[in-house]
């Protein structure tokens, strides 16, 4: 039986070198709608909660997305473009890029999965000229006399550590299928998608921090250095 085959891509440090959360919390720091110390001093404290595993998603998506609720849909969508154009747009390089293209040029099905708000991601991965995107969805306020707009909340199982599993298997079962009838290929840099590195049939540790490149070597997966 042919299996059909999916690239699985973690975004952050794995696509493109950066944070896309936290270059967005700069850009809209930059703009005003935060205090710069305030917000780097917070974020660390979550980079460290994620580094020691004790992130609190939820918690860290609130914090996240506080400006885009707080400026409203038009302002926080005119941002969102000038923030791909002047920032992200230079952050995609072409040895990723060319690394996406080979994949769908191959005929595999390429999804991005990652753990950062959709609101940042969906337009990097368009940019990337991928389609398939599961990340984190945010609610939305549509009760009566609301304002449609997001809440802070997350939408459904956050795409994070074990749920990251858990929402690509959402996906495949959407489309009949399901991890015997697939072939995926899973490239993160973070130990924190172990569960799905250990899911995937292969499993590339790219870009890895220290604790995914001592597994990746005790377990013989393959390491890739996109950025050097």
């Amino acid at each position: 039986m042919t299996l059909t085959k999916f690239a699985l891509f973690d975004l952050d440090h794995t696509l493109i070198p950066l944070d896309s959360d936290f270059t967005w919390g700069q850009f809209t720091a930059a703009l005003g709608w935060t205090d710069p110390e305030t917000f780097k001093q917070r974020n660390l404290e979550f980079y460290e909660q994620y580094r020691a595993g004790t992130l609190d998603i939820r918690a860290y998506c609130r914090f996240a997305t506080a400006t885009v609720v707080r400026q409203g849909e038009q302002r926080a969508r005119a941002a969102q473009a000038d923030f791909m154009r002047e920032v992200m747009h230079s952050a995609i390089t072409t040895q990723a890029l060319k690394l996406v293209r080979d994949h769908q040029a191959a005929g595999d099905t390429v999804i991005i999965v990652t753990a950062t708000n959709a609101f940042v991601t969906r337009p990097i991965a368009t940019a990337f000229g991928v389609e398939h995107l599961i990340a984190l969805d945010l609610e939305t306020d549509d009760a009566p006399g609301g304002t449609g707009w997001y809440t802070g909340e997350i939408a459904g199982i956050p795409s994070f550590r074990e749920g990251k599993v858990t929402r690509v298997q959402q996906w495949l079962a959407e489309r009949g299928l399901d991890w015997d009838t697939v072939h995926t290929t899973f490239y993160s840099d973070s130990i924190n998608d172990v569960p799905l590195l250990e899911k995937a049939n292969v499993a590339v540790a790219t870009n890895p921090d220290p604790s995914l490149r001592a597994l990746a070597e005790q377990r013989g997966w393959r390491i890739l250095e996109l950025f050097s």
